[in-house]
């Protein structure tokens, strides 16, 4: 019969249509794996995740304590810090008080014993310091002290009148010999009362027999 096909023929038929569903599962398997390719080339890459370092753990700061400064020195007070500086070199008796400079000079330095006059190894000394005294405006008291030891002679009656008639004599040579005006210049008297050392000895009757020049802070009254 015509419409019956060969066997051959027929059996070609079968294989054809198994080839068929093969190529269709290679092909759907190749377009996903070229989607799945695809999407990785397409997908942004991840930027790493930079942490910051946690630095260790540092002490506490430790305050800073600001030492306090010194006081400033006011101008009038620092004039007698410089002398004291400029006469040290003398050797002299030298102390600063609330009142002022005050230049201590033993008797046996300035006077011979039982005389008011200012001897002549005393004039270097007294020269020196009245070039210091030059130097600034403040003012000046002499003060004269003795020990307890009464004196009487046809010169002075007591110890206090000797004792002022030193301070006298040394205001007259500051002002005329050596130039110091009389208006910065004043005397004072103690007598023995007011010793700098014990008058039951020798050696603090010594001390006590003495002139002060009192270089005056501005502020101070004597």
């Amino acid at each position: 019969m015509s419409h019956l096909k060969p066997k051959y023929l027929q059996e070609g038929s079968a294989r054809d249509r198994w080839m068929v569903s093969y190529m269709d599962v290679l092909t759907i398997l190749l377009i996903f794996f070229v989607a799945m390719a695809a999407q990785s080339l397409e997908r942004p890459k991840t930027k790493p995740v930079v942490r910051p370092l946690i630095p260790a753990a540092l002490p506490p700061a430790q305050p800073k304590i600001l030492e306090p400064s010194p006081p400033a020195v006011p101008p009038a007070r620092q004039a007698l810090v410089d002398a004291q500086k400029n006469l040290e070199r003398d050797g002299l008796e030298l102390r600063m008080e609330p009142r002022g400079l005050v230049i201590s000079i033993p008797q046996a330095v300035l006077f011979p014993s039982g005389a008011d006059e200012v001897s002549r190894q005393a004039q270097p000394i007294v020269e020196h310091i009245a070039v210091v005294l030059r130097g600034i405006p403040n003012q000046v008291s002499l003060v004269g002290y003795a020990d307890s030891v009464p004196i009487h002679n046809r010169h002075f009656k007591d110890n206090w009148d000797l004792s002022t008639a030193r301070s006298l004599n040394l205001l007259a040579l500051l002002s005329h010999r050596y130039g110091i005006e009389e208006s910065r210049l004043s005397v004072a008297s103690f007598g023995s009362y007011r010793p700098a050392g014990p008058n039951d000895t020798a050696a603090g009757r010594a001390r006590n027999r003495r002139v002060e020049i009192v270089i005056l802070d501005e502020a101070a009254r004597l």
